[in-house]
């Protein structure tokens, strides 16, 4: 049986379908416990961001035993942010999570706030990590669009392999559509619908066979055409700026004391890019100049 390509999908019944494969299916993720709280879901939305779960869990479990509160992290340095940040990556997070725990503390008494408009005026919280966090958090109805949503929704209702770059405003109002009317039922269907992108409607290599909703989806039913719009290119790493920058801030990630110049440049065969790198670490408060050429994380 497939989808029938003159109507819109029967929304009510692809999100009622997704929501019961949820339940009986969703991986067992430490976040997603009965009264987890707000601030290690926080936490977790933070360190998954353009990083897998597989690389976030030990990390995660380390940093709420080291930091189980807001006011726990806002004490500590924020170079101790970006030491514990360890190889997630993009450490930038570290430091803007350790400026949210300050606010969280000095604005809103310690405790994550609920209110969409109150979590964006966070440091590093923008719509998706709002959104994301009132939903799972607190039950709130949300669009919560991530890269998973974006490519569920973009199959089962526009017949498209991938959605554009960035989300418009006509794919927000078209997400809000699929949304069930109660809250509860709404963060559900957030959560569902991102594990379906997630484990089953992946980028690469879908598993049709064993989605849930498959006779309903647009693009199944078009013989899965390829994506037409610009080329997809895969992030690269190796001799990247990035990695420059990982392999400086690793080794001041590893000493106590402030770390010569020298020593920094002798991380990377190219001392013009490792100059640069290391500039825009202290650039991005990443590092800090303590003295006439020696550096160490921020304090």
């Amino acid at each position: 049986m497939t989808a029938d390509l003159t109507d819109q999908p029967n929304r009510t019944v692809v999100v009622r379908t997704v929501i019961d494969w949820f339940h009986r299916t969703q991986r067992d993720l430490p976040w997603r416990a009965p009264d987890i709280g707000a601030w290690p879901i926080m936490v977790s939305e933070f360190m998954l961001q353009q990083t897998p779960v597989a690389r976030v869990l030990q990390p995660w479990q380390q940093w709420l035993e080291r930091w189980p509160t807001p006011a726990a992290l806002a004490a500590a340095p924020s170079g101790d942010a970006v030491r514990a940040w360890g190889r997630l990556g993009y450490p930038r997070r570290a430091l803007r999570l350790h400026a949210a725990a300050v606010a969280i503390t000095e604005q809103h008494g310690g405790q994550v706030p609920s209110d969409l408009a109150e979590l964006k005026s966070l440091p590093g919280v923008g719509d998706y990590t709002a959104a994301a966090i009132a939903s799972f958090a607190y039950g709130k109805r949300h669009v919560v669009l991530d890269t998973n949503v974006r490519r569920v929704l973009a199959r089962i209702e526009s017949g498209i392999a991938h959605p554009p770059a960035a989300p418009s405003k006509a794919e927000v109002a078209m997400a809000e559509l699929w949304l069930p009317r109660r809250q509860a039922r709404a963060a559900v269907w957030a959560a569902a619908s991102m594990e379906l992108g997630a484990v089953i409607c992946s980028a690469r290599a879908p598993l049709c066979q064993e989605c849930p909703v498959r006779r309903h989806c647009r693009w199944h039913a078009l013989g899965k055409p390829d994506h037409e719009g610009p080329p997809r290119v895969g992030q690269t790493y190796e001799g990247t700026d990035r990695q420059c920058r990982g392999r400086i801030l690793a080794v001041l990630r590893s000493s106590d004391v402030a770390v010569d110049r020298d020593e920094l440049m002798a991380t990377w065969p190219d001392l013009q890019q490792a100059t640069r790198a290391l500039a825009s670490l202290v650039a991005d408060g990443l590092a800090v100049e303590t003295g006439p050429d020696l550096f160490t994380l921020p304090s």
